[in-house]
């Protein structure tokens, strides 16, 4: 089951592609031990991302190992994602026995989502691996009563807090009632064992948010996604407590257009100044679906395809286990698995469901639970049915298969309508093994003998046919690359995106004030790149190559070349990443001779009482102070014009006026 995990995660690395703004850091933590300690954007480390980046760090090294490449930025996840299926097997198999284990395994491998996330560097893999991991500490404290088992555990829920912040805390409920629940020891030991956890897991979660805190603000990057340059405020306000409110998360997750501005974030190179920004903030982002954000999105065409198949047999599955260890004592080891997984689904099926889910890959979070219930209901459900003595026991079984083959049906025939061509084979496949399983498991359940023994072999082989063809279906698409997703999406089957599709909506991402986002994975330009060597030959021996408030410059121009190009904005386009002064200051002082300038970016207001972005104001001190570059210059005769005006700003004492 690892390999076929290899195989299918890492089928299509060479053309994995990379994820735009991820990318970009990605490469700067190459440049920089500071830029990797710090996740920062920029090779100079003046700004962080608008996250935590912990989910880079694997990437980053191996990028210093193996060269930037797409190939080295994915290998990481491949192998997240096949160490995710052997600890699985792990954990049910402990819970559940091998069978179960090697099923919850095989359905894992086989979930579309992780398919397509763990062959793209996605940040969700890393979280993945992390929380199963800290299932299979808790499994292993949660039998014996030990703490330092459950310290480990509360240690990778930390690790994953890196990668993806407070959506690793959605697991918390889950392993604290399991083992307050469970563990073989008195109330007062457990609430200590809990406490206890409680502090190691709290303290690597806010670790790199506690390092950004001490850190003098002068010598570390501007924490992007905050107003205040607070890694606080970026973790739990931009990135936690405001995202149902909003409905919109912030950062690269969201689509070409938005229904409002985004919210900005001071970050800066010299990050001296922690005045709030000039402009207010406010964050409105879409999901990339069509859909609105409803509480019942977990049922709707964009994600049972990619998660859902498995819905009715996981629920099934968990309803029948704790009826059925429901008058056990209180440390019984099956019962207190099914409630620690179910606890785990529940709490973040309804998570997602308030929140909007600007990527499919958030979904995810939902397959380790999906695949431990499913395999457990499923061999659960025929140790019931070789033993059941009455007729209501015998029909379990059977009606689960209807169940779920009739679910798997529905799914299916919704993408046939658009997708005719993909899979037309899928649905008479699930009716024929469903007809042949249910007559053979009825006929199993009323007689006995070895000679039945070939009937129950054929009868489980056609209900797995009937249950699992069509999430093997959507996951193995991922072999022919047009179904395999891409690294800003990820999706399995078809309706998604490909790997060299890059955003989708278009190539440049619009912020607030009209800032934009290059989301291209495309490499540069010819004319970029002799602009990029224009600038080279004539800057002296300045820090930062040039500035930039948007577009390639700032984006595939540090991802291509890994040159200490000074972002301006954040994200967003509306932070006060840089103030005016400090700009002016870097100039006088030589550190700073060009910056390209992004027409789309709103200039000073005149006029009117709406105040200007700090990127606005130096702007259009550029404009009035700085020569502006001809183009003739850097670019050759057959060069398309580039839209943004380069400019040359003389360390003179007029520039610090």
């Amino acid at each position: 089951m690892a390999a076929l995990a290899g195989l299918l995660y890492a089928w299509n690395i060479t053309s994995s592609g990379l994820a735009p703004y991820y990318s970009v850091a990605a490469r700067s933590m190459t440049e920089s031990w500071k830029a990797f300690l710090f996740t920062a954007y920029d090779p100079a480390a003046t700004i962080t991302l608008d996250k935590i980046g912990g989910f880079l760090w694997p990437q980053a090294l191996s990028a210093r190992v193996f060269g930037f490449h797409d190939w080295a930025l994915t290998l990481p996840q491949c192998i997240e994602g096949v160490v995710s299926v052997l600890v699985m097997y792990r954990v049910v198999r402990r819970w559940q026995g091998a069978a179960a284990g090697l099923l919850a395994a095989g359905l894992l491998t086989l979930t579309p989502v992780a398919a397509s996330m763990f062959g793209h560097a996605i940040p969700d893999a890393a979280l993945f691996m992390c929380l199963l991991l800290a299932v299979d500490r808790y499994q292993a404290a949660v039998g014996g009563a030990r703490l330092r088992s459950l310290v480990w555990a509360g240690v990778w829920v930390g690790l994953a807090f890196q990668a993806k912040m407070m959506q690793s805390w959605l697991i918390v409920p889950a392993l604290a009632i399991g083992y307050f629940v469970t563990a073989p020891v008195t109330l007062r030991t457990r609430i200590g064992h809990l406490l206890t956890s409680g502090v190691a897991l709290f303290a690597v979660s806010l670790s790199w948010v506690l390092l950004m805190t001490f850190t003098p603000k002068d010598v570390r990057p501007y924490a992007d996604g905050s107003t205040n340059n607070s890694a606080w405020s970026t973790v739990f306000e931009y990135n936690g407590f405001s995202r149902p409110a909003e409905s919109g998360p912030g950062g690269p997750g969201g689509p070409a257009t938005r229904t409002g501005p985004v919210p900005s974030t001071p970050h800066g190179p010299a990050a001296k100044s922690t005045a709030p920004p000039s402009t207010p903030h406010a964050r409105k982002m879409v999901s990339l679906g069509s859909e609105k954000n409803t509480w019942y999105k977990l049922l709707t065409s964009r994600f049972t395809p990619q998660i859902g198949w498995l819905y009715p047999l996981a629920v099934l599955g968990l309803v029948h286990g704790l009826v059925l260890r429901g008058r056990r004592p209180r440390t019984d080891r099956l019962r207190g698995g099914y409630l620690m997984w179910g606890t785990w689904l529940l709490t973040t099926a309804a998570v997602l469901s308030v929140v909007d889910i600007p990527h499919t890959a958030y979904v995810a979070g939902l397959a380790p639970a999906l695949a431990a219930l499913a395999a457990a209901g499923a061999v659960t459900l025929w140790r019931v049915h070789r033993t059941a003595a009455d007729r209501p026991a015998r029909l379990l079984l059977p009606l689960t298969l209807l169940a779920e083959a009739a679910w798997a049906s529905f799914i299916a025939s919704g993408t046939a309508s658009d997708h005719p061509d993909f899979a037309p084979w899928l649905i008479p496949l699930i009716a024929a093994a469903a007809l042949i399983a249910v007559p053979g498991l009825l006929s199993y359940g009323r007689a006995t003998g070895r000679r039945l023994r070939p009937l129950a072999v054929t009868s489980l082989a056609a209900a797995c046919l009937a249950m699992f063809a069509a999430p093997a279906a959507w996951s193995l698409s991922v072999l022919d690359q047009r179904y395999a997703g891409s690294s800003f999406e990820a999706h399995a089957g078809p309706g998604g995106q490909s790997a060299g599709g890059g955003a989708p909506g278009g190539a440049v991402y619009g912020g607030a004030g009209g800032a934009s986002y290059d989301m291209s994975q495309a490499p540069l330009t010819a004319a970029q790149k002799r602009l990029l060597d224009y600038v080279q030959r004539n800057n002296g021996n300045a820090t930062y190559t040039l500035s930039a408030d948007g577009g390639w410059a700032r984006s595939r121009g540090i991802t291509h070349t890994g040159l200490p190009i000074l972002p301006l904005g954040g994200f967003a386009g509306m932070a006060t990443s840089v103030t005016l002064a400090e700009y002016r200051h870097l100039v006088a002082s030589g550190q700073l001779r060009f910056a390209l300038l992004n027409p789309t970016v709103a200039t000073v207001p005149t006029g009117t009482k709406a105040p200007a972005s700090e990127t606005a104001k130096i702007n259009a001190w550029v404009r009035s102070t700085c020569a502006k570059v001809d183009p003739h210059a850097y670019a050759a005769p057959t060069d398309p014009s580039l839209p943004e005006p380069l400019y040359h700003c003389s360390p003179t004492p007029g520039a610090t006026a």
